[in-house]
């Protein structure tokens, strides 16, 4: 890639920057702390499938604008559509075919973590190789308080982290760990300060970029 930044247009939901070789996927709902929509959905599907047909392409980080990384599933959204389990059901292969898209990645995923990471946002998290986290960061299994159960993958990605039992105490308690305590329980592997955080990020990346492509 060249020195410059370059982006997809089109999208209405996520910023895609490039720069040598680092894709920067960024969460663009701050208004709603990045809630995932349908819409965004599809459109980080889309993104994360433009980085893995990328042969320029090394590693992805994706982060959250405005403070926070993802307050999760955007509730609002889910009461405006109709009932109906065919509506359900899409719903669901889509949040699947998501989650599947994230697991496969076969590039280094870095995620920089500020604020919430609730609900759908914690499995985003947890679907990443790396998580860097500022000291604000929080992380929430959140589903237990609407009556759900976690999504993006969290069921199988959790219990790898921290182990079944402490993955259950997590989901059923629904209770907010903080950064201090995500690193204790190697949620995540460094905190930083949140004016570096994407810096660190890039730095992290970037010992990929002549790394064979075949191996990682």
């Amino acid at each position: 890639m060249g020195g410059a930044f370059g982006g997809m247009d089109g999208f209405e939901t996520i910023r895609f920057e490039t720069h040598n070789g680092v894709a920067v996927l960024t969460l663009d709902r701050a208004d709603r702390r990045n809630a995932v929509d349908m819409v965004m959905r599809e459109e980080l599907r889309a993104a994360i499938d433009q980085v893995r047909s990328d042969g320029e392409l090394r590693a992805c980080i994706i982060t959250g604008a405005g403070g926070n990384f993802c307050a999760g599933g955007d509730i609002s959204t889910m009461r405006d559509r109709e009932p109906g389990i065919e509506d359900a059901r899409t719903r669901m292969r889509r949040t699947g075919e998501f989650a599947v898209a994230l697991a496969t990645l076969d590039k280094p995923l870095i995620a920089a973590v500020e604020g919430a990471a609730f609900g759908a946002g914690f499995g985003i998290a947890m679907a990443a190789d790396f998580v860097l986290a500022a000291p604000s960061a929080v992380f929430c299994a959140s589903f237990a308080k609407i009556g759900l159960v976690p999504d993006l993958a969290l069921h199988y990605s959790l219990p790898r982290i921290v182990g079944l039992a402490r993955a259950k105490e997590i989901v059923f308690s629904a209770r907010s760990i903080q950064a201090d305590e995500a690193l204790r329980l190697g949620l995540i592997h460094r905190i930083v300060d949140a004016s570096s955080l994407i810096e660190a990020a890039r730095e992290l990346a970037e010992r990929f970029l002549e790394a064979s492509p075949t191996a990682l």
